[in-house]
């Protein structure tokens, strides 16, 4: 499932989502990870806005003591109502798009793990299912966070080729750009699942993008390069 993905500028969400940033300025990163702020899209009745959020439905801060870090950044369509991380928002109605350029996965056909770019065909911006929250924090203020939902994709022609071979293959969902209002506006949960399919793989494009980060210089004083790494 995905855990790093590119995001998309102020300028972006307001000239092609149609989604002025509320209460923010456009200051995150280019690729977001856990507990990253990034924004996403919310609204209800065709207005739209962009909000700036954590990404992870459970941020790091607001783990209680003890209790061991996980991951909340990927909500499985087949469980979301169920476990409390997410069923609240799900139950609620509190529907989001993550807009991005692209996202990244693993890909597994060499023997190892090789970091693969996912897009669109057109490279234009896309975006995806999602849920969101609200926070209080200690100094009253309020904060968000997000996940994505994903789906089953066993028999998805692109993203079967994803994650370790003998694991069940996920997919995010991307939505159809002529049904984002559609997904933000649905109001029950009966309604919202009707929305959770694989995209079409033709529209789709992907491509080994490996990572590189400096490692340290040799001990027998070759030059210091670059390894490729997963994320």
């Amino acid at each position: 499932m995905c855990v790093n993905y590119i995001t998309v500028s102020g300028k972006i969400l307001c000239d092609f989502f149609d989604a002025p940033l509320y209460g923010a300025t456009d200051e995150w990163r280019e690729e977001a990870y856990q507990d990253y702020p990034a924004p996403i899209i919310c609204g209800g009745g065709g207005r739209r806005e962009a909000l700036v959020a954590s990404y992870g439905m459970v941020p790091k801060a607001h783990i209680p003591p003890g209790v061991k870090r996980f991951s909340t950044m990927n909500a499985r369509a087949e469980t979301v109502d169920q476990l409390r991380s997410f069923a609240p928002s799900w139950k609620a109605g509190q529907l989001c798009l993550v807009p991005m350029q692209a996202f990244f996965e693993p890909n597994w056909e060499s023997g190892s793990a090789v970091r693969w770019k996912i897009g669109m065909a057109d490279k234009l911006p896309f975006a995806v299912a999602g849920l969101y929250r609200s926070w209080r924090e200690a100094d009253g203020s309020e904060s968000f966070s997000f996940t994505q939902l994903t789906i089953n994709a066993d028999q998805h022609p692109l993203m079967q080729r994803m994650h370790r071979p003998d694991n069940e293959k996920r997919s995010l969902v991307i939505v159809p750009s002529a049904q984002y209002d559609a997904w933000l506006g649905c109001t029950d949960a009966g309604q919202a699942r009707a929305h959770l399919r694989l995209y079409a793989p033709e529209l789709m494009v992907a491509v080994a993008a490996p990572k590189l980060k400096p490692v340290k210089p040799l001990d027998d004083g070759g030059q210091a390069g670059e390894t490729p790494s997963l994320f």
